[in-house]
């Protein structure tokens, strides 16, 4: 990865609304989601700014949950292409949402600090996929989560969410 490359949102979703990674959401946070040198792993740096504060010096736990959460679902649909053998883009467009989201708060994760979240999948990548991911802070592993990501239609999921499927 270097810095000129990319995130997997600008390349397959840059007109995404999504607060915590969406490119096009006005105050969002705009993660960027790349492939780490090692093949495997999925990176993402993010510094949270005071707006995200806890209990004093420390992250707020729900911002943490928000960063695993888009970061492996990101994960989840990069698997996905590179296992059609397809670009990020490529249409049809891949897309997942949360099947279940598990954290574990291991340590306090400190305020100033530039975090860095690391995920994979973890066995096979299908319909439903299980994405194993971790947050650090400098060296301190503070949280782990181990989630499923579910490939869905979201024109279908949208209709159905209001009642017209």
């Amino acid at each position: 990865m270097t810095e000129h490359t990319l995130s997997l949102q600008a390349l397959a979703a840059p007109e995404g609304t999504c607060y915590g990674c969406g490119c096009s959401h006005p105050s969002g946070l705009h993660l960027q989601s790349h492939w780490d040198a090692d093949g495997v792993h999925l990176v993402c740096r993010h510094s949270p700014d005071s707006t995200f504060i806890g209990w004093p010096g420390l992250v707020y736990g729900g911002l943490l949950a928000m960063l695993v959460d888009c970061h492996s679902n990101w994960t989840a649909m990069a698997y996905h292409y590179r296992n059609e053998g397809r670009e990020p883009g490529s249409l049809p467009r891949i897309d997942c949402v949360t099947g279940t989201l598990n954290l574990t708060y291991l340590k306090p994760t400190p305020m100033g600090v530039e975090l860095l979240l690391k995920a994979r999948v973890e066995g096979e990548v299908g319909r439903k996929s299980r994405v194993i991911c971790e947050v650090w802070a400098e060296d301190v592993l503070t949280v782990t989560a181990d989630s499923v990501f579910v490939r869905v239609d979201t024109e279908k999921l949208k209709l159905k969410a209001h009642g017209q499927a």
